[in-house]
């Protein structure tokens, strides 16, 4: 199942940038209205738990998958009206919010205390390698439809690759179905918020921020500004996802043997050097090698975002029970895109006015402020300290 989806997000995600940009035509302001509406929903993912607080979790997670089915299948049956393609995007993104913190909580659940990193680790693998392929698969769809003449602006392009999301999607509703005895039916708090949580959901609203101008902007920055193809930034994609399946696991045991406020001040630091190269390359190096420099510095902003599964090992490590884990990183998703809704409309006025280089400044300011906290975190009684792993 994890398997299938990956592919179909795979497909859907490597062609919805040059989707916006070539047939919706939307410029990069209009690109943050989009990213707006996109991340709305999780904005309200801690209000869809509430409604859902006596399913159990793979219960959820079935609908969810089913929801963003429906999201993508739009997008292949509707025009390129901007409105009715925002319809569409929103309710795949739903889905995809519905689903997102139940790959961790369901892993956890399954998973040994003393390897929750590495199993996290692991589902993360599968998902990317299923990425990869989806990706691969664009790259490959769209040399052949140029080899048969189909222009970069046609439409019939996307929406082959809209339609193969969609049923692989369904392919994998249909897998998600036969899973049984995963997570138990239990009343889960409608909407949870705890003392203890708070330095959590501060970093959930830092990393929102700088995470959402990479997430909205960095391939707009590819495709306005260096005139990548759709096959460019699908290769870009397979790339980041190759690179990410062996660093998953990886990144998973550096969790478990140095502690997760290690990464997490450690990541954050990372990403200053990737915006300062995102936002001023092209006033650094001539024009083509500022492309291969911000096309690699894609691939290390992909590494570096591995680290937030740190976060999820430090709710798990002071939480009281599976329960709690779940509710906890249901609000910590809805923090998280509190911030990112503003991010996102803030973004594509910012690069509007001031251009690209103030835009990436900010967001390694953000990450900044993001290393400062996480370093007062204090090592909490179930995690591993560094160099002295459990036993």
């Amino acid at each position: 199942m994890l398997a299938l989806s990956g592919v179909a997000y795979g497909l859907y995600k490597g062609v919805l940038d040059n989707y916006l940009a070539e047939i919706v035509h939307f410029p990069p302001f209009e690109r943050g209205i989009v990213e707006f509406f996109r991340e709305l929903p999780g904005f309200l993912v801690v209000f869809i738990l509430a409604w859902m607080y006596r399913m159990s979790e793979n219960r959820i997670f079935k609908i969810g998958l089913f929801i963003m089915t429906l999201g993508i299948a739009g997008l292949f049956i509707s025009g390129a009206g901007k409105i009715i393609v925002i319809s569409f995007i929103v309710l795949a993104s739903f889905g995809e919010h519905i689903i997102l913190p139940l790959k961790s909580t369901i892993t956890l659940g399954l998973a040994k205390k003393e390897a929750s990193g590495a199993a996290l680790g692991v589902t993360s693998a599968i998902g990317q390698f299923g990425n990869i392929m989806g990706y691969m698969i664009v790259a490959l769809l769209f040399f052949i439809f140029t080899r048969l003449g189909f222009q970069r602006g046609d439409e019939t392009r996307f929406k082959a690759v809209f339609l193969s999301a969609a049923l692989l999607m369904a392919l994998s509703v249909v897998f998600a179905l036969a899973i049984k005895g995963t997570s138990a039916r239990v009343e889960r708090r409608r909407v949870y918020f705890a003392k203890k949580f708070f330095k959590y959901y501060m970093l959930e609203v830092f990393y929102g921020a700088r995470k959402q101008v990479f997430l909205t902007f960095a391939p707009y920055v590819i495709i306005l500004q260096y005139g990548a193809d759709t096959s460019v930034i699908s290769l870009l994609f397979a790339v980041s996802a190759g690179v990410c399946i062996p660093l998953s696991t990886i990144t998973g045991r550096i969790i478990d043997m140095m502690g997760y406020k290690f990464v997490m001040v450690t990541d954050t630091l990372l990403l200053v050097i990737v915006c300062f190269f995102y936002g001023f390359s092209h006033r650094i190096f001539p024009a083509d090698i500022a492309y291969i420099v911000v096309c690699a510095n894609y691939v290390l902003d992909a590494v570096i975002s591995l680290a937030s599964m740190a976060s999820n090992v430090y709710v798990k490590d002071i939480a009281a029970n599976q329960e709690e884990v779940t509710a906890t990183l249901y609000t910590g998703i809805s923090v998280n895109h509190a911030i990112s809704i503003f991010i996102a409309l803030m973004g594509g006025w910012i690069w509007k006015v001031t251009g690209i280089e103030v835009l990436f400044s900010i967001s390694a300011f953000l990450g900044l402020l993001n290393s400062i906290y996480a370093a007062t975190i204090k090592r909490g009684e179930g995690e591993v300290r560094p160099w002295q792993p459990k036993r």
